[in-house]
Parts: structure tokens; sequence; C-alpha cells
């Protein structure tokens, strides 16, 4: 695991050396172990490296001498020992280090853009073409690790963060009031743009190509939609035989490939719980487990959860306990670590459990995706809706009009709206029109009342633009799809790399690995929700059954918390007056913009727990501190 930096421009060489360095300082929490800088006139790049394969080899940048070809790589490639097997079996050729870096190398030489469908891992690579002075940036299928760059039309940079190119000195430090404004609804700001003018990320599942004199060429090279094979019909047996194989090789994989202890973040629930039942099953015996509640106990502190697993699995078990002074003291650093606005308060919690991990190992085993992939959430809920519409969706038209006449007899106008729905738009489309997602805050009227004499382009024209972008006419395949493409990249992906790398700490998702997303994304709906009682529905229906024959039914049959945060509780008992003083004070920079009255009603609606206030409240105390930590204002 490393951070990676680069600049292709009009600079000479000791120029490229002197930017590369100050990116890689920035940087250094990423890769503490090593570090590397190599440039020449018009190119340079580097990396910090975090030493997880070959500890004593792989140092960054790594060149192929014949074909003049080098690369820094961030991220790992479970499968790289398989992929160099390969490769020797027809080309034969010599190797210098045991490391996966040079397995990366030698297929990009040997195999060009073609050779990353080889590759099972997490990973941001930049590879420099000495001889035809080319570039080629490549991020990981599933978005797992991040990769930005800066293009102002005459030079290209690009990092792991942001704060490295920003570090160059070459960038305007200008924010993009789109993305703040896209911020207010979703509580990230949503991808390909980023919080600052003319810096992107490189989207999930593509490649950038870039030559000197030229402009930057963004390739999707994967794609995996959510879309069933409904002519592909097994039997509950055989698909729970194909997940067990598919996940357990995919932990596996995690474990094995790593020349340093690995452990596991635990919280109790299935996601977490089912990787470490795993580990065992695979014969990885003793390891260490961490996790981390909140002083409040109660809903708020999952940890007996986890004990009991981890006295269940044998592991090792590690925790820590956050209160409130603790988390308001952390607050800028979540900040200043996660780059963008991220108004998830899970990456406090987050940060305290990777530095308690970081103490024992270096690489952790983590649950992301599990929900994106297998539906987890309230989706239950969801398909038990649409399974009604279904039904009555297959009444003859005129049953249905009859039914929406009836529903005019002093029936709520709610019921009449559905009514009409059900009798005129197919249920494939509802999703199209409802535009639902798991964050959803400021509209567009309320983001002008606001933010007074600012309009931006409507924030839901993304989601917008996912839905009709869904292959799948199921409704529940549709949001699982927005899900893949959206929240999971945006909010958990990029929580889980900051929080872990600001620790330098690797963490692993074995639920995305590739072969996983594909499979789950072909099974049908009762795969992963099945109807399990007259009106009752289950969420992630096969990973249950797997855990079922592993962990005990107390955890099997728990309900899903996901890292719960007391911060709006503590806004209704007494932190109301830190709030005010935070987004009200003379200093504050919102109010610079921002409507003062708005705001302090939003906290009063916090205080006494109305609606959404709580979130919408630490959704502008993160932008506040924001633009403390990063000096920027939205003037």
């Amino acid at each position: 695991m490393c951070g990676i930096v680069g600049i292709a421009g009009d600079f000479p060489r000791e120029e490229c050396l002197s930017i590369v360095g100050k990116m890689n300082r920035a940087i250094e929490h990423r890769g503490p172990d090593d570090d590397g800088a190599w440039a020449e006139d018009g190119f340079g790049f580097g990396m910090q490296r975090l030493s997880i394969i070959d500890l004593a080899g792989g140092h960054q940048p790594m060149w192929d001498e014949p074909s003049g070809i080098g690369l820094v790589f961030n991220g790992e490639i479970y499968n790289y020992k398989s992929l160099r097997t390969k490769i020797d079996s027809t080309l034969h050729l010599n190797w210098t280090t045991e490391s996966d870096t040079e397995v990366v190398l030698k297929s990009l030489v040997n195999g060009g853009e073609n050779s990353i469908d080889d590759w099972n891992g997490m990973f941001a690579v930049a590879s420099w073409d000495q001889k035809k002075k080319s570039l080629l940036l490549i991020r990981d299928r599933m978005g797992v690790k991040p990769l930005y760059y800066f293009w102002d039309g005459r030079t290209l940079l690009f990092a792991s963060e942001i704060k490295a190119l920003l570090a160059s000195g070459l960038v305007e430090r200008r924010i993009n009031k789109q993305a703040i404004w896209d911020y207010l609804t979703y509580r990230y700001v949503p991808g390909p743009e980023t919080v600052w003018h003319q810096i992107r990320k490189l989207p999930p599942g593509h490649l950038l190509r870039f030559k000197r004199n030229g402009e930057p060429e963004e390739v999707r090279y994967w794609e995996s939609d959510v879309i069933s094979d409904e002519f592909n019909i097994r039997s509950e047996d055989e698909i729970d035989s194909e997940f067990a194989s598919l996940f357990l090789d995919a932990v596996e994989l995690r474990l094995v490939a790593s020349d340093v202890p690995v452990g596991v973040f635990l919280s109790g629930g299935l996601d977490s719980s089912s990787i470490a039942a795993a580990a065992v099953e695979l014969g990885h015996k003793n390891f260490h487990t961490f996790s981390v509640g909140f002083d409040e106990g109660g809903y708020f502190s999952e940890l007996p959860y986890a004990r009991q697993v981890a006295a269940h699995v044998g592991a090792q078990y590690h925790e820590v306990v956050i209160g409130q002074k603790q988390f308001i003291d952390m607050l800028p650093e979540v900040v200043f670590s996660s780059d963008e606005p991220l108004a998830d308060l899970s990456l406090v919690p987050l940060l305290a459990l990777s530095r308690l991990a970081r103490k024992d190992v270096k690489v952790v085993l983590s649950g992301e995706g599990s929900d994106e992939i297998l539906a987890g959430y309230n989706f239950d809920r969801s398909e038990r809706e649409f399974a009604r519409l279904r039904v009555l969706q297959q009444f003859p038209k005129q049953a249905l009009r009859l039914g929406v006449a009836v529903s005019k007899l002093g029936f709520p106008e709610g019921l009449q709206r559905k009514a009409e729905k059900v009798a005129n738009i197919p249920l494939g489309n509802w999703n199209k029109i409802a535009l639902p997602h798991i964050t959803r805050h400021f509209n567009q009227v309320e983001k002008g009342q606001l933010w007074p004499n600012e309009s931006q382009r409507d924030s839901e024209r993304i989601i917008a633009e996912q839905y009709a972008a869904a292959r799948s006419t199921d409704p529940l395949q549709q949001m699982l799809s927005v899900y893949q493409r959206s929240w999971m990249v945006e909010d958990l992906l990029m929580k889980a790399d900051k929080t872990t790398m600001a620790a330098s700490l690797e963490a692993r998702t074995p639920f995305l690995d590739y072969r996983m997303v594909e499979w789950a994304n072909r099974q049908q709906n009762s795969t992963k929700v099945k109807r399990i009682g007259f009106n009752n529905y289950e969420t992630k229906s096969v990973l249950r059954r797997f855990c079922e024959k592993r962990l005990p039914k107390s955890i099997v049959n728990r309900p899903k918390r996901g890292f719960p945060s007391p911060g709006n509780r503590w806004l209704q008992n007494g932190l109301d007056g830190w709030a005010r003083e935070t987004l009200l004070s003379s200093n504050g920079k919102l109010t610079e913009v921002f409507s003062r009255k708005m705001i302090s009603d939003l906290i009063e609606q916090a205080r006494l727990g109305k609606g959404d206030g709580g979130d919408r409240a630490w959704m502008l105390i993160i932008l506040e501190l924001w633009l403390r930590v990063w000096d920027a204002n939205l003037l």
C-alpha cells in the first residue's frame, strides 16, 4: 500500500523532482516505510510506500529497462503469484523482486492495457513510457483506491490524495461551488467532480491516457451493472455453494497476499463477523480483531456483539471506546484526512479504530460493499413494497382504472396518487421518478434559501442520470446499481481509505472482489432479499445462510446498525451551544454567504430532534470545519 504522485508539463527535470518531493511529503502517512522519485524533463513521479509484500524489495518507481516503461503503484494485486506463474509459462522473464508491483509492471509491458483484466485487487497505477512520452493512469474496478488528477490545459498532476496536488504549489485553490451545492444534498461530493476547481477523480473502472502536448482521455475498461440472469436457474444449495466458494477464496486471497500480520475490523455485525468466521474456516487462527464503541453504551456500542464473535472464533480481541470530548477534538483531524467535506460521523470512530489496529498490524479486512451487492440496509422493506406493486400491476387495466376511481371517494391524497401511479406507470419507471437514495438532505429550494445569491444545477440530476443508465427494469436491481456507483464509492470507500491510510494502515474489502460483485449482480432478487413469510423478507439472505453454519444465531439475526453515532443525541443534550459557537461565531466561514437565520433555525431543529435537523446541522459543522482547516471560502 502506497501513495503515488506525479507531474507532466513544461518543467525541467530538477523542478519536476522538487514538485514531486513536495507532493510526496504531503502524503507520507500513506507510506512511511519507504519513498522514491524519478524525473526527466517534462515528467516526474514518486511514491510513499507502506511495505506489505516483499518488504526488502519492491522499491518504487520500478522500471522495465528494455521497454523504457516505469510505474508507481498504490494497492495490492491479490492474485499476483498466479499471474507471475502465468507470465512465466510463456515468456520466461527475469524477475528481480518478489513483489506484486513487478507483476503489474511486467504484465503491462507484455500485455498492455488488456492485462488489467487479469488483476484481482485494489489499485491506483501510474505508468510512464519514456520512449512514447505517454502516461497511463488506472483506477481499480470498484473504486477502493482513490486517484485524483488536475489539468489546466498545460500541466497534468495526479495523486492518491488531493492534499498532494495542493502541495505542488501549482493548483489555484478555487472552490468548485457546484461540488458544495451537491454536498449539501448528499453529504459527500459526488464524483467525478471534487471540491476544487480543475481537480477530478478518475472514476472507478477507468483509465486515463495522456501524451505530452495532448489532452487527457478517460476510458472505461470495466463495468458490472445489476441485472439478473433469469435463465440461469439453480437450486438454493447450488447458489449457496457458489457464494461460499467465491467468498472464502476472496477472504483467503486477502489474508495470504501479505508478508505482515493481518487483522479484521469487527463490529459484531453480519458482514465483519462473516469475514472473521471465514478466516477461521480457512485455517487462520489466533488473529487480531479490532472494535470501537462510544461510551454512551446501549445502541451506540456494538462491543458486546464484537466480543461475542471474537470469543466464538478464538481471535485476539482489541477495542477502543471514545466519548464526546474525544470525538469533538478529533473532528479537525478527520476533516483534514478526508480531503473533501464528508459528513459521515463514523469517520471519527473509524480513525480511532485504525489507530488502535496499527499498533498490532499493518493490514485489516473490512466489510464494505456487502450491503450494496447483497441488498442490506432496508431493502427488505423496499422489496416487500415492490412485490405488492408487481401483483397489482398484473391486474387488467380496467380493474386498475376502477381502483383509481374508488381511491377518489374520500381516500387520502397520498393513496390517490399511488393508485394513479400503479395504474399508469410501469414499476420499472418508478425509481426514475422518485430517485430513491440513502442520503438526501437539502433540496434545490432549501439550498437557495440557505445560500442566497447562489444557484447551481439541481443535484438530483446525478442520481437521475444513474437511474436512467441502469439496465434492469427491476426497481430493486436499479437501486443496487445506483448505490454501487454513488454512495458506496464516494462515502464508504473514501471514508475507509482516508481514515485507514491516515493511520498508515491498509484496509482490504473481500466483498468487493470483482468476481464476487459480478456474481452477485447477476443473481435474482431472492438470492439477496428472500421472502420468509406471508409479509416478511430478509436482507442478504445468501450471506445469512453462510453465517448460520458458522456463527451464533444472536449475531446472524441481529438488526444492522452500521457504526451508529450519538452525534444527533449530543445536539439535543447540550452540544447545541458548541454548534452555535462553531457555525455563528464572528470568525465563521459559512456565515459569509449562508443565511444566519436558517443556520440558527437548523441548530434549533437539531436541539429539538425535529426531522433530519441533526444530520443537516452536522453537515454544516463539517463544512465549516473543512473551510477552516483548508483556509478556503465560498465567496
